[in-house]
């Protein structure tokens, strides 16, 4: 379990805000909004906004804010817990953080459970901390991110949230102000899968979840998960699963029945 003293996010600092601990107690979790000044193997590096870094007990913290204001999220905490003490990840060092607006949620949702007094606070607390320290581990492992990535992953993250919207690739590179042609070329780069791959897919997981558990005729299921035609989405949703939808729809109701 994680004893921690301190969490908090999105605190605002004034331009000249500096954190300056020769041998700090505990262990450290810093996550920037804002670009930010670290002190790294004896000089000041600067760093961009999305940054995080881990500093291990007894380490020394030294950062400050640079060109304005600065914004953090910030966890001061104990444990002894194997995937803390035994982390890969750089104490000291910032890196880029993969999912900014994942760990955000999960920094929220440690702030809530630390400030009540829950039956369950503890584990609740071990439990989100364990799944913000994966999501750093993927974060410090992945070497692509860059402020181009987190416009890309915003864009995938509504894409899969909204499978159902009217999306083209003209639509998709209006959302971020680039070309057309640009957008297929570096989300493909970027994803491992073309943008309207991502759509087709993300549209198909949603169809199997009404075709197993709704009453919504194949009509209606094509009409909402974005297809004006519904021959069309029988052809993709074939293409993909193997099945068509009315076979789908009949051996899952057959399994669930057996």
């Amino acid at each position: 379990m994680a004893l921690i003293h301190y969490v908090e996010c999105n605190t605002v600092h004034a331009a000249n805000f500096v954190v300056d601990v020769p041998a700090g107690a505990h262990w450290l979790l810093v996550v920037t909004k804002t670009p930010a000044l670290f002190w790294v193997h004896g000089a000041l590096k600067l760093y961009p906004a999305h940054s995080v870094v881990l500093y291990q007990p007894q380490q020394k913290v030294y950062y400050q804010a640079c060109a304005g204001p600065f914004v953090n999220d910030w966890i001061r905490f104990e444990s002894d817990e194997p995937y803390i003490t035994e982390s890969p990840l750089p104490p000291g060092i910032p890196f880029a953080l993969s999912d900014p607006d994942f760990c955000q949620k999960l920094l929220e949702l440690i702030v809530s459970e630390h400030h009540f007094s829950r039956d369950c606070k503890a584990s609740s607390i071990d439990y989100l901390l364990r799944a913000l320290f994966n999501k750093l581990w993927e974060s410090y492992f992945q070497d692509n991110i860059t402020p181009q990535y987190y416009k890309l992953l915003k864009l995938r993250t509504v894409i899969q949230n909204n499978p159902g919207e009217y999306w083209t690739v003209a639509t998709m590179a209006d959302y971020l102000a680039i070309s057309p042609g640009y957008l297929q070329s570096i989300y493909k780069k970027t994803f491992g899968i073309s943008c309207m791959e991502d759509v087709i897919n993300s549209r198909i997981r949603m169809a199997k979840e009404y075709l197993i558990h709704n009453a919504q005729s194949i009509a209606e299921v094509a009409a909402r998960c974005g297809y004006q035609n519904v021959e069309h989405f029988c052809r993709q949703f074939k293409q993909i699963t193997g099945h068509t939808p009315g076979n789908f729809q009949k051996q899952a109701k057959l399994g669930a029945s057996l």
